[in-house]
């Protein structure tokens, strides 16, 4: 009996195991297993961002004259220069910086496909280093704007531009930080805030090309490089030149009160009137550490050392609430300011333009 249990049980688990086999063949054969496609790789992406975003990067050529002092006169020359710029949009609008573009008399921009155009200035920003230049053609190449809100320091980045003349030149790298504020020009009291610190190397003739996120977006406008050093390269961040890009296209210029400055708490009006042994009278508002020359602040008799507490009516608590009611305010438009210089109230107009 204890044999033939054992049979019993042999049989029953061999059935068993038969029955399992097949309903696992069964199952096989109704659902096929699907294997994992493996994501592609940096360089991978790097190639399909090239293909993809590469023919909208064009080199920008342009004429400018300069006077040269030989002895007693001066000679006028034309001089040459080289920078990069992207086609945002298929009516042939294109993104560059101010200072590839600037006082120049003649723009002429070359495609990758071996077109040559001549380029139009639609309007440019000094003070944000923007630009948008404009050509006619039929089946333009574009790039995608994206968003510079999200990137984190970290990711990986793609420049493309003309370096000394090393046409559609690629590099990668990482975002190497956010919110640097770097001076441009130390003597001009001139800075750049919020930048992108890249180490994608850029080069002269890479200014106004593109930084690209690892979907092909444009999430900077390549502008600057340390020189002392290698590896330290800057970025204007898309999501600020949308807003200039916005501006220039209606109007060829930006509107802006024309202040350098921060937002006034108590306890940086406590260090100021320490430092510098006065009254500010307030501890809220927008202090002004410089005016810029020839703008309507400038013109309206603002003064650094000013804090400008209200804006027609509204009482502001910073600077960005300033700079955001003359936004609204628009071209043209007339402000009412009251602020306080000496620790005395003073109200003065000025006028958008």
């Amino acid at each position: 009996m204890a044999n033939g249990r054992w049979v019993l049980l042999a049989i029953v688990c061999l059935a068993a195991g038969v029955l399992a086999g097949n309903l696992s063949a069964s199952l096989r054969t109704e659902q096929p297993f699907e294997a994992a496609v493996a994501p592609p790789t940096w360089e991978e992406t790097v190639v399909d961002i090239v293909q993809r975003v590469g023919p909208a990067v064009v080199k920008l050529v342009t004429t400018r004259e300069v006077f040269l002092d030989q002895f007693f006169f001066q000679v006028r020359q034309e001089e040459e220069g080289v920078g990069s710029g992207v086609i945002f949009h298929p009516d042939g609008y294109i993104v560059t910086n101010n200072h590839v573009v600037a006082d120049a008399r003649e723009i002429t921009v070359f495609l990758p496909d071996g077109r040559e155009m001549a380029g139009e200035l639609v309007g440019r920003d000094p003070y944000t280093d923007l630009a948008v230049v404009k050509v006619e053609g039929n089946d333009l190449p574009v790039a995608e704007l994206g968003s510079s809100g999200e990137l984190k320091v970290g990711q990986n980045v793609v420049a493309i531009g003309n370096p000394f003349r090393f046409d559609n030149s690629v590099t990668t790298g990482v975002v190497s930080a956010l919110g640097r504020d770097i001076s441009v020009h130390p003597e001009r009291d001139f800075d750049l805030t919020g930048m992108i610190q890249t180490d994608a190397a850029i080069n002269p003739g890479n200014s106004g090309g593109p930084l690209l996120d690892r979907e092909g977006k444009v999430v900077g406008i390549n502008t600057a490089v340390f020189r002392p050093a290698q590896g330290i390269g800057f970025a204007i961040p898309i999501d600020l030149a949308k807003g200039i890009i916005d501006q220039l296209l209606e109007h060829g210029k930006v509107i802006r009160l024309g202040v350098v400055g921060g937002t006034l708490t108590p306890q940086i009006a406590a260090a100021l009137e320490e430092q510098q042994g006065i009254s500010l009278g307030t501890t809220r508002g927008a202090y002004v550490l410089r005016v810029m020359p020839e703008t309507p602040a400038d013109k309206g008799g603002i003064q650094p050392g000013d804090v400008i507490v209200e804006v027609n009516g509204q009482k502001i608590d910073s600077i960005e609430e300033m700079a955001d009611l003359a936004q609204r305010a628009g071209f043209g438009a007339s402000l009412r300011l009251v602020l306080i210089r000496d620790a005395e109230p003073i109200g003065i107009e000025v006028v958008l333009e």
